[in-house]
């Protein structure tokens, strides 16, 4: 367990951006029933997802996002010191997607750029990244853009995961600011890293003709080894122990009461269990939002897709909120941080 708290560091502002097109998980009578389809979206809260076109990368939807932000707030590029790229989608194994953004978005070329690589706890990490580099004395920007295009990724007759992923980008400006405070406590259990994987096509199982043979899983699921594997009760029984007792210890390390928390930001993963988690809570579910019904599990980039889409037009003169993101790695990351003052872009759909 690692616990930070960065001092005088806050969000200066967020964007989102969506594909435009949209897949109603009621039409994929194929795979499922009519009366499963029903319970599974009744149960999962996933109603509808944005999938991608096949020339738009997770990368083309963070740039659009970066775009539209860093215009709106009128921010002199040269001034951005650090580049971040959360995703697991990026364009290329070489090189990172982050110099790409940083030459498409007119950077300069002394900002600092790198790649982070993790899954639905990755946002609450690279944010805290984002920070921690805020703490230096010459750092005073940085632009985190956090997107993944997990449809190129998942197995159409996958009935694990086709109804389940959606693609998105966003872009996170954080900056100094006196009186500031960032929290997080970050996790991991590496002993369950099989339990999400793509098998092939990488160092330790290089791709080869095998690698696009289809095949029916011990689970029931189908996809080749360039397509995502995920234990659906693995990460269920993880998530289920691990979440509510990290968000209590954030609490209790910040001496904070759950009642004083104004939001709660959930990785939009599955709603029983974001219910179940509310419930272990006592906290009032009118607090949480969702976007999953809309937007699918977006992996990553669920929480920052979240504040854009359902708190753009929250109005509270207190506006502290808790992020918590879980899931492949073992990976799960709890934050607390302030959005009072913090611009959120309209939701861009391209």
């Amino acid at each position: 367990m690692a616990f930070l708290q960065i001092q005088n560091v806050a969000i200066r502002g967020i964007a989102a951006c969506v594909p435009k097109k949209k897949v109603l998980n009621s039409t994929l009578t194929d795979l499922f029933s009519a009366d499963e389809l029903e319970k599974i979206i009744n149960s999962v809260g996933i109603k509808e997802r944005r999938i991608s076109n096949e020339d738009t990368c997770a990368s083309d939807l963070c740039y659009h996002a970066a775009e539209k932000l860093l215009n709106e707030l009128d921010i002199d590029r040269e001034s951005i010191d650090v580049l971040i790229f959360m995703s697991q989608t990026g364009d290329y194994k070489i090189p990172a997607t982050a110099p790409i953004l940083q030459h498409r978005l007119g950077l300069s070329k002394n900002t600092v750029c790198f790649d982070v690589s993790l899954a639905c706890s990755g946002y609450v990490y690279a944010l805290t990244t984002a920070f921690t580099y805020l703490n230096l004395a010459n750092i005073n920007r940085v632009l985190l853009l956090d997107g993944e295009t997990f449809s190129k990724i998942v197995n159409p007759k996958d009935k694990t995961n086709a109804l389940l992923y959606g693609d998105a980008g966003t872009a996170t400006l954080l900056e100094k600011k006196e009186g500031s405070e960032y929290s997080a406590l970050l996790n991991t259990d590496g002993e369950g890293w099989a339990a999400v994987k793509i098998d092939g096509g990488n160092c330790r199982n290089p791709y080869g003709m095998e690698s696009l043979v289809e095949r029916l899983r011990e689970d029931g699921s189908i996809g080749n080894e360039l397509q995502i594997y995920m234990n659906g009760v693995d990460v269920f029984n993880f998530t289920m122990k691990v979440v509510p007792k990290s968000i209590k210890e954030l609490l209790e390390k910040t001496d904070t009461s759950i009642e004083n928390i104004d939001k709660i930001v959930f990785h939009q993963a599955n709603k029983f269990m974001t219910d179940f988690f509310v419930k272990k809570l006592k906290y009032n579910v009118e607090n949480v939002p969702y976007s999953l019904d809309k937007f699918g599990n977006t992996s990553s980039a669920t929480i920052p897709l979240t504040i854009v889409s359902e708190l753009r037009n929250w109005e509270s003169s207190n506006k502290k909120i808790l992020l918590c993101g879980f899931g492949a790695g073992l990976s799960w990351a709890t934050a607390m941080l302030d959005l009072h003052e913090v611009y959120i872009s309209e939701l861009l759909e391209i």
